[in-house]
């Protein structure tokens, strides 16, 4: 049925311009620092102390919009809580490009960040709720795809732009988002949980085309909230304490492990700096050229990822990706040790590139998608959102940490060290996949929640989603 793909491409295509705003954003700082310190039109000082907080206001911001993203979702809808993050983006960009002092910077990076946080829990939410399981594989990678285009986008226009002109380039990426938005609907469970049943119903219709045959999947999507329903008014518990009992606290954290080694592998640190790394090494390749195909890289290992994540398994998948991003930290830190002892490290001036290749494609085929993934796969049903609203925070929390404190680390104890510290994070890491993480490749939702809890579900909206890009 031609028709309900067409529907359904335009949905995710909509929502997933949004997360090409979030990889934009989150990889802003790297080419733009840069100039800031360097470009003449910058008539104001930007320390490197200053340059932690530009970079990591941003994350920080981001954890108080995930919180925010789950009472907005539920409020205002799924579909217009993403619509309504363009409006926070577009006004940071200009305030960015307009800045004449440290603190305008600051504000605009933190409006940044809030609609990024907000846009990370709402936009897997939606993706969930409208795409049928046959084309979920494929339409649910979209959100990636855009995101590491985003971050391309970023550093190849960091190239030839200052600043200022990378921000008005940013101005212009939620204006796509704020046209398609209204031409796709609210999701058709949003609409049945607020009694809209003949908005659920046209929703639905949208969707799957005009000619499908919508009454069996309405009738279920009702039947299952009314389960719910009941389930609320038999319990008498409140939502901290169906959080700590042991069959819904046991897959929480785990998300919330697989959240922290994802971030605290120095992921963000790393697409933050990434201008500033190379220049640090002296690499014999040209920092910004060795930028592009890092994002080059990124975005085509999302693809790898989508193509054998359901072949190989979860864990196999995070087994390679935390050996392969231990193994290339270890050796970056290597490089950086040496060239501290002022040894000659021009023979190895690839080093530095070939590592943060390799880092990158490790971290896109495993720690970078699955967490996400595993989120809406092991969470059960009654505590999914909220438990995905603490898991999306605490990522955001971990993405401040890191990149607020990286170059304090690096002051510390040098940058070989401070990679090293990520690549024992990252051994550990695999010790935690290895002992606590279970695979679920080939298990209904059904399967995977009685495995905790003993009770299952039929449906999950943030099941099966492809990942958000790095940060997320």
């Amino acid at each position: 049925n031609v028709s309900y793909i067409c529907s359904q491409i335009l949905a995710a295509l909509s929502v997933s311009l949004c997360s090409l705003q979030i990889g934009y954003a989150s990889s802003y700082t790297s080419p733009a620092l840069v100039s800031m310190r360097e470009n003449a039109t910058t008539s104001f000082e930007v320390t490197t102390q200053m340059s932690m907080w530009i970079g990591s206001i941003m994350p920080l911001c981001a954890l108080f919009g995930g919180v925010t993203g789950g009472p907005l979702i539920e409020y205002i809808g799924r579909r217009n809580t993403i619509l309504a993050t363009s409006f926070p983006f577009l006004g940071a960009w200009i305030l960015i490009s307009m800045a004449e002092n440290v603190a305008m910077l600051l504000v605009g990076r933190a409006l940044c960040g809030f609609a990024v946080g907000v846009a990370s829990l709402a936009l897997p939410v939606y993706l969930g709720e409208t795409i049928q399981p046959e084309v979920r594989g494929t339409l649910g990678l979209m959100p990636t795809a855009f995101g590491n285009t985003g971050i391309l986008l970023c550093f190849t226009a960091g190239m030839y732009m200052d600043w200022r002109n990378l921000a008005l380039l940013g101005a212009t990426l939620p204006v796509p988002v704020l046209i398609l938005m209204f031409m796709i609907p609210e999701t058709p469970r949003w609409h049945i949980s607020k009694g809209k049943s003949k908005m659920a119903r046209k929703s639905l219709q949208w969707l799957r085309g005009k000619n499908a045959d919508i009454t069996e999947e309405l009738s279920m999507i009702e039947k299952i909230h009314q389960e719910s329903l009941e389930i609320e008014r038999n319990s008498s518990q409140s939502t901290f304490s169906e959080l700590m009992k042991r069959g819904n606290l046991k897959p929480l954290l785990i998300s919330l492990g697989l959240m922290l080694f994802q971030q605290m592998s120095g992921i963000n640190a790393v697409i933050f700096y990434t201008v500033q790394i190379f220049k640090d090494a002296g690499s014999t390749i040209d920092e910004n050229v060795s930028t592009i195909i890092i994002g080059i890289v990124n975005f085509i290992a999302t693809f790898v990822a989508a193509g054998v994540i359901d072949k190989l398994g979860r864990k196999m998948l995070l087994y390679i990706s935390a050996a392969s991003m231990a193994l290339t930290l270890f050796a970056l830190g290597g490089f950086f040790y040496a060239k501290s002892l002022d040894m000659n490290v021009e023979a190895f001036g690839w080093l530095p590139l070939v590592s943060l290749i390799v880092y990158v494609i490790g971290f896109s085929l495993g720690l970078g998608p699955i967490p996400w993934l595993m989120m809406g796969e092991i969470l059960p049903a009654k505590i999914r959102g909220s438990a995905a609203s603490i898991a999306t925070g605490f990522n955001w929390s971990c993405t401040f940490i890191v990149t607020k404190t990286f170059q304090d680390i690096i002051q510390l104890i040098g940058a070989h060290g401070t990679f090293w510290l990520f690549g024992i994070i990252v051994a550990v890491g695999l010790g935690f996949v290895i002992v606590s993480v279970p695979e679920t490749r080939g298990r209904s939702l059904e399967e995977i929640e009685k495995r905790f809890t003993g009770r299952t579900r039929r449906m999950s909206s943030v099941a099966n989603m492809k990942p958000m890009p790095m940060s997320c």
